[in-house]
């Protein structure tokens, strides 16, 4: 992934984004193509936990560089067209952790009603706005993020009825 909006020198909150992207958003969607391999083993809770604990860790980091990046209507345009272009829209994240669960919901370990998509994306927001909340209001302000990805995953009821 190779992210570039200037032509001049480098410097500045948009190059540290998206330096730090480029870093970071490989590594996480590694976490969530992972999880293919993890289909029928564990409990997905137990599958979803670290899961929603990486996507808690990854919003942040990326969060916290990401508000000086987009300070420009200007800027924001040109990432999202340089993360289109490099195949890194919201599919890139909802994609993998979808077919996670639609294979768990076939194996009979989700419950059949869960639709996988929006259970992903349920996922991913949740991380996304838990992350949001401690960075604008603190860590003490939150349960710590063990506790909170626990709370995202549990709270999606995925499991079937007993």
């Amino acid at each position: 992934m190779a992210l570039s909006l200037r032509d001049g020198p480098p410097g500045g909150s948009v190059d540290h984004f998206l330096a730090l992207l480029q870093y970071r958003l490989p590594c996480w969607l590694s976490v969530l193509h992972d999880l293919a391999h993890r289909a029928g083993r564990d409990t997905v809770m137990g599958n979803l936990v670290p899961v929603a604990r990486a996507g808690l860790d990854h919003h942040l980091e990326v969060q916290a560089a990401a508000l000086p990046a987009f300070s420009s209507p200007n800027v924001t345009v040109r990432i999202r067209e340089a993360l289109r272009a490099a195949g890194f829209g919201p599919d890139a994240e909802v994609t993998p952790l979808a077919a996670y669960l639609e294979e768990e919901r076939r194996l009979g370990r989700v419950a059949a009603g869960v639709d996988p998509v929006a259970s992903a994306r349920l996922l991913l927001a949740g991380c996304f706005h838990r992350a949001y909340i401690e960075l604008f209001a603190g860590a003490d302000m939150v349960p710590p993020r063990e506790v909170s990805a626990e709370e995202i995953v549990r709270e999606l009821r995925l499991e079937p009825p007993s």
